[in-house]
C-alpha cells in the first residue's frame, strides 16, 4: 500500500520571476480602494484593484522600489518591507509565507527534488492501527502511504500506476473524483493552492514543474485555478463525499506535521460520533477490502 510515486519525467523548474511578479499582481488586483479606505473614482480606473502608486503608499515604500518587485527583482529586499507588503495587500499567513519563499529564496540541494520519498516503518505501523481513513501525503500532493479504511472510502490507490498516486492527478483526470468530493470545484482549489505553496518552497523542483505542465495541457480547470495564483497550507477542515456504497459522508479532517524533516504530513478523517457518518464509516470497515472493489464497480 505505500510504494512511492514513480519519476515524472521532465528537468525544467518553475520562474521565480515570473511567480513573484503574477503572485503580487493578482493580489493588487483583488484589492479595491475602499477595502483600504482609499478613494474611488470609478470609471476613471483603468486597472482592476489598486494601482501601483496606491499600493506603494500604503506599504511605505517607493514606487520605483515597489515596482521592481512586481516586475520580480526580489533581490535585497527586506524582511521589514515584505511584511508592510504583505499588510498592505492583506495576504493571508499562508500568502505572506509564499511571499517571502518567492522574493527571499533558500538555497536547497538539488538532490533532494528528485530523490524518492520514504515513509518510516513506524508511521506505516501507526497507519495501520489507525480505525479512521489515514494516509501520509508528500511533496507536489503525493500518496505515499495509506491504510484499510482510506482505502475503502477513497479507492484502492495500490491498483494505480504509482505514478497516479497524487492528489492533483486524481482530482483533475479520473471522473470518479470528481463525483466523489461534493463540491469538487472546492477541492480542486485546494489542490492547486497546496501545490502552489509547495512550488515557492521548491520551484527547482523538476517533478513539480513537470506535474504542472502536464496538468496544464490536460485540464482547461487546472489551467484556470493555477493562474490565480492562490496559494494555501493544510491545516483542518471539513469535506463532504458521496460515496458510491454508502452514499453522503460528512468528514472532518485534521493534518499533523511529521517532525522528521520529510515535509509529509499524516491526514485523518473522522466523522462526529452517532452520526449516519459514523455509522457509514463502520460499515466500511466491516466490508474492509470488498468495499473498495465494489466501489469501483459501482462507479464503471
Amino acid at each position: 500500500m505505500d510504494e512511492m510515486a514513480e519519476e515524472l519525467p521532465g528537468s525544467g523548474s518553475l520562474d521565480r520571476r515570473a511567480e513573484l511578479s503574477e503572485f503580487l499582481r493578482t493580489r493588487r488586483a483583488r484589492l479595491k480602494p475602499e477595502d483600504v479606505g482609499l478613494p474611488d473614482f470609478g470609471r476613471h480606473r483603468r486597472v482592476p484593484g489598486l494601482r501601483r502608486e496606491e499600493l506603494s503608499q500604503l506599504a511605505g515604500v517607493s514606487v520605483a522600489y515597489y515596482t521592481r518587485l512586481e516586475q520580480g527583482n526580489g533581490r535585497n529586499v527586506s524582511a521589514e518591507v515584505l511584511d508592510s507588503i504583505a499588510r498592505a495587500l492583506r495576504l493571508t499567513d499562508a500568502e505572506h509565507a509564499h511571499l517571502t519563499h518567492l522574493a527571499k529564496p533558500k538555497e536547497h540541494r538539488k538532490r533532494t527534488t528528485a530523490r524518492t520519498e520514504q515513509v518510516r516503518p513506524a508511521v506505516r505501523h501507526l497507519l495501520d492501527s489507525i480505525e479512521v481513513p489515514a494516509y501520509v501525503s508528500g511533496r507536489r500532493s503525493d500518496i505515499v502511504a495509506w491504510n484499510r479504511m482510506a482505502a475503502a472510502v477513497f479507492g484502492d490507490w495500490a491498483e494505480l500506476p504509482a505514478k497516479e498516486r497524487n492528489w492533483a492527478r486524481l482530482i483533475f483526470l479520473r471522473p470518479e473524483y470528481q463525483e466523489l468530493f461534493v463540491p469538487w470545484e472546492q477541492k480542486a482549489s485546494d489542490v492547486v493552492s497546496y501545490l502552489r505553496m509547495d512550488a515557492g518552497c521548491h520551484p527547482d523542483d523538476p517533478r513539480l514543474s513537470a506535474l504542472v505542465g502536464e496538468l496544464s495541457v490536460k485540464s482547461e480547470e487546472f489551467r484556470r485555478l493555477w493562474a490565480m495564483h492562490d496559494v494555501k497550507e493544510k491545516s483542518y477542515g471539513t469535506k463532504h463525499l458521496r460515496h458510491p456504497l454508502v452514499g453522503e459522508l460528512t468528514l472532518h479532517w485534521e493534518s499533523f506535521p511529521l517532525s522528521d524533516g520529510t515535509e509529509q504530513l499524516l491526514i485523518t478523517y473522522h466523522a462526529e460520533p452517532g452520526s449516519p457518518s459514523a455509522d457509514a464509516l463502520r460499515l466500511l470497515a466491516s466490508w474492509g477490502a470488498d468495499a473498495t472493489r465494489a466501489g469501483e464497480s459501482a462507479r464503471s
